[in-house]
């Protein structure tokens, strides 16, 4: 027990990164940076840390300084800068991939033309730099999805049913500049109907391991209605993913990419998350991450029964299908609770009341996000504050759980979804 862990990043992904890597006989402690106020309370084998995580060498001297085993990279946007890249090669194990192979997230026209090249079923697509000539295309198609090609936030995507939602979007995106450079280029695809379920797969660059499925809800508000945002909930395990299904998501989605990205030369040893359509073709790739995914790991690891430092070791050390992956035989349903605004503009700084009382709830589990600690009291920081996740034999039980805790805390103009895992339920 004396591996000592940094975790990059401050959202209700890492607190439960960190909360699922404390929980290791192996690791004596973890530190987080910048972490969080929930980060910042935990106590135990977690602490926060003051550090620049933009800057890499500053990261890379606090690593050697005080003998860092493993950093595991949170977010997506370190990891397009070349945080894994840099700590690697100045002999720290870091857990994400290079900026190349992050790009297929970082750069979704990429994405898009590495699919069509390795034949990874997807939708058709166009990338245009040009808004005119992308406002003319539009105008010749139905429904589409507009995207910038950049990093966004998973707020970058905009479905669009008419032409005039489309020319606004490419406007929004390409003219008004709503997403800064992410918006230089866009992606225009065809719409794509069905399920959607989110699959991790833990990989060292050759062979892979799926996590289980999750379903996560992007829209803003109840039933699906409202602005794209970075995920307003999920439940794990999704229920309705077939075998046949699965075999193929494997062989011709996970496997096709990693083998895919090796041959470009730049193996992806990491975390692949590839966010799926289940459509009447078959599953298709609406989107991959090169990181894992918030909150849908909120759900998914709080299932997870095998120790998480040696999957991490696993890929590192070219293992990983030497590990057995072992899983609570119940579900996780995690409800984001978001301040007023979001996904737009949102006011900061507003205390939050009621968190105490959930200490004593049995399976349930509180990750923090946008939140920060003030002169010791707990305050709002950001838009996604928390994600709230409760555990049962049933997933209406577990969803009902869920909700009743979200709603004891009290934060004004706080909202959240109150129908996450509602249609799976209702199957």
């Amino acid at each position: 027990m004396s591996k000592k862990v940094l975790i990059i990043g401050n959202g209700s992904r890492e607190h439960c990164l960190a909360w699922k890597i404390s929980q290791s006989t192996q690791v004596s402690k973890v530190y987080v940076a910048p972490g969080n106020g929930g980060l910042a309370l935990a106590g135990g084998k977690i602490s926060t840390l003051d550090l620049n995580i933009s800057n890499h060498l500053q990261v890379s001297e606090w690593c050697q300084n005080n003998l860092i085993d493993l950093v595991v990279i949170g977010p997506e946007d370190p990891l397009s800068k070349g945080i894994s890249d840099y700590l690697n090669s100045n002999g720290i194990a870091c857990f994400g991939p290079s900026q190349k192979a992050a790009r297929i997230e970082s750069d979704k026209a990429f994405a898009k033309n590495f699919m069509k090249k390795y034949l990874i079923p997807t939708a058709d697509h166009q990338s245009f730099k040009n808004s005119t000539e992308a406002k003319e295309y539009v105008s010749k198609s139905g429904a589409l999805v507009i995207k910038a090609s950049g990093l966004a936030a998973g707020k970058g995507v905009i479905v669009a049913k008419t032409t005039q939602e489309a020319h606004q979007a490419i406007e929004e995106i390409m003219i008004s500049n709503k997403f800064g450079d992410a918006g230089k280029e866009i992606v225009v695809e065809q719409f794509l109907e069905g399920d959607e379920v989110s699959i991790f797969a833990v990989t060292d660059g050759q062979s892979f391991q799926i996590l289980l499925p999750a379903q996560d809800h992007k829209l803003a508000y109840e039933n699906d209605t409202g602005p794209n945002t970075g995920g307003m909930g999920a439940y794990c395990p999704y229920a309705f993913l077939e075998d046949e299904q699965l075999d193929f998501i494997k062989k011709n989605i996970i496997q096709k990419t990693i083998d895919g990205m090796r041959d470009e030369g730049h193996p992806f040893v990491g975390l692949l998350y590839a966010g799926l359509m289940l459509t009447s073709k078959g599953p298709m790739v609406i989107e991959f991450n090169c990181r894992f995914g918030d909150p849908e790991t909120q759900s998914i690891l709080s299932l997870l029964k095998t120790d998480i430092y040696d999957i991490f070791m696993g890929c590192l050390n070219r293992k990983i299908d030497s590990i057995t992956l072992e899983w609570e035989n119940r579900f996780a349903v995690g409800i984001v609770l978001a301040s007023g605004g979001y996904p737009g503009t949102i006011e900061k700084d507003i205390k939050i009341d009621g968190i105490d009382q959930l200490k004593h709830l049995e399976d349930v589990l509180v990750f923090h996000g946008g939140t920060a600690l003030k002169d010791g009291v707990l305050m709002t920081s950001g838009g996604r504050i928390m994600t709230i996740v409760a555990l049962d034999d049933d997933l209406k039980a577990a969803a009902m759980k869920a909700r009743l805790a979200v709603s004891s805390i009290s934060i004004p103009k706080s909202f959240f979804r109150n129908d996450i895992a509602k249609k799976a339920i209702q199957r």
